[in-house]
């Protein structure tokens, strides 16, 4: 699993540089009157087009503003880091939306199962979006357990991100989905492996908990 670690910690990085050049170009035409946060909302806005896309079988479409609005996630930080913005509420923010967007886009999901007569298929769509939102939520209260406020609000952030299923390895296997047309199969594969991932990473929570005790 490490060379694909490797693999995924390479394009976050590739990703992140492409952002940061974004981010200069924007905050310079701007006059540094965009935030962050406009950022962070903007996207999460253009999720609901996107699941509408998804849900009445537009997958192209979708997942093309999938990969353009995804890039806003990584746009964001870059921006407030570039602005000397970057604090606990962005990140709360930055936190809380994704986990909106991954609600709003499995809505559409489980709404076009229903509609290309696949309705058994929702019930991957709910497994996928409860696992995802697991994944999130455990590594939110291994944060609180384990840093205790002794972490700045970016090294807190930074804790118990490893495991497969990350939020944009999530939107990557749905985008993939989406452009081979095997939605349901991308959707089953994220249930199962973003169960797999929040079990993992409960597991080292627990280690580092009793280590700390």
């Amino acid at each position: 699993m490490k060379p694909l670690y490797e693999l995924l910690d390479t394009c976050r990085n590739i990703i992140r540089k492409n952002m940061r050049i974004v981010a200069r170009v924007i905050n310079r035409l701007s006059g540094g009157r965009i935030s962050p946060n406009t950022i962070t909302i903007i996207g999460l806005a253009t999720h609901i087009p996107i699941a509408w896309l998804i849900a009445t079988c537009h997958p192209i479409w979708a997942a093309g503003l999938l990969v353009i609005f995804g890039l806003f996630d990584t746009l964001d930080g870059e921006l407030a880091r570039l602005q000397k913005r970057a604090s606990n509420a962005g990140m709360l923010l930055d936190a809380s939306t994704d986990r909106f967007k991954e609600v709003i886009i499995y809505v559409g999901v489980a709404y076009n199962f229903v509609v290309i007569g696949r309705p058994y298929a929702t019930v991957w769509a709910v497994a996928a979006c409860g696992a995802s939102l697991s994944v999130s939520y455990v590594k939110a209260k291994g944060e609180t357990a384990v840093a205790g406020g002794s972490l700045t609000a970016d090294e807190t952030n930074r804790l118990f991100q490893d495991g497969l299923m990350r939020f944009e390895v999530r939107i990557a296997v749905l985008i993939i989905g989406l452009l081979t047309n095997q939605l349901v199969i991308a959707v089953a594969v994220i249930a199962i492996l973003a169960s797999v991932t929040a079990i993992d990473r409960l597991i080292k929570i627990s280690r580092k908990i009793n280590d700390k005790n």
